[in-house]
């Protein structure tokens, strides 16, 4: 990937950060893309191949401003990922309110439409492309207390086909990868007794996510790749 241009959203989160750190070793000038926590600090004076860019990209419009911020520094846009996103649990779907579903639909899959309506056009016309989407293992099965995150994470999943299938004819590779639990800080501390045998690391998920980034996944087109553990 080295010379390539990505853009990672979510990239001040445990797995953003980690997929930006991956990609920086692999020497891709990088958009970084996040609400208000900045970038990784091994990264924030590398101001010639890094852009920080604090963007809400639930707003449609917001979205394209950082597309054409991009452009400008970089000129093209080869990599997007597609790694912010919100996690919520605890109701019933009958005790859901209207605001968690609007919320984590507009996190997981709005963030993900805006970004790819800005970006794609430039993929288009570039005839090349690799869009990395992060949904959820558990999104494939439903269970119960977790239906709005479930639901907007399956979007993510058959959006992914859809685009891929929209796509493929302009050189563009759009896949997704479904990790399950992620081995963080914030995790352990929520799961004291959880059985983390079955949890990948940041870094883990990162290095799937800059596999289909890279050429070596040209012959991959919506795929939906489980990513878990154990990672020895």
């Amino acid at each position: 990937m080295d010379g390539k241009v990505a853009i990672i959203t979510g990239a001040s989160g445990s797995l953003g950060a980690a997929a930006a750190r991956i990609f920086f070793r692999e020497g891709v000038r990088l958009a970084l893309v996040h609400l208000q926590h900045g970038v990784p600090p091994e990264l924030a004076n590398a101001h010639g191949t890094v852009l920080s860019l604090a963007v809400d990209l639930q707003n449609p419009e917001a979205a394209g401003n950082m597309v054409a911020e991009v452009l400008q520094r970089f000129g093209r846009i080869d990599i997007l990922a597609n790694i912010a996103g919100g996690f919520s649990m605890g109701e019933a779907v009958h005790e859901v309110s209207h605001e968690t579903w609007e919320r984590m639909f507009s996190l997981n899959a709005g963030t993900l439409i805006n970004a790819c309506r800005a970006v794609i056009p430039v993929m288009r016309k570039q005839r090349y492309g690799k869009i990395v989407n992060v949904g959820a293992q558990s999104a494939q099965t439903g269970k119960a207390l977790m239906a709005p995150y479930i639901v907007s994470k399956s979007a993510v999943i058959r959006l992914t086909e859809c685009m891929n299938e929209e796509n493929r004819g302009f050189g563009i590779n759009i896949n997704c990868v479904l990790p399950g639990t992620i081995d963080t800080l914030q995790n352990r501390s929520q799961m004291p007794d959880a059985d983390r045998s079955l949890w990948a690391s940041p870094e883990a998920i990162a290095e799937v996510i800059a596999f289909l980034a890279s050429n070596a996944s040209r012959a991959l087109h919506g795929a939906s790749v489980p990513v878990s553990g154990p990672c020895g």
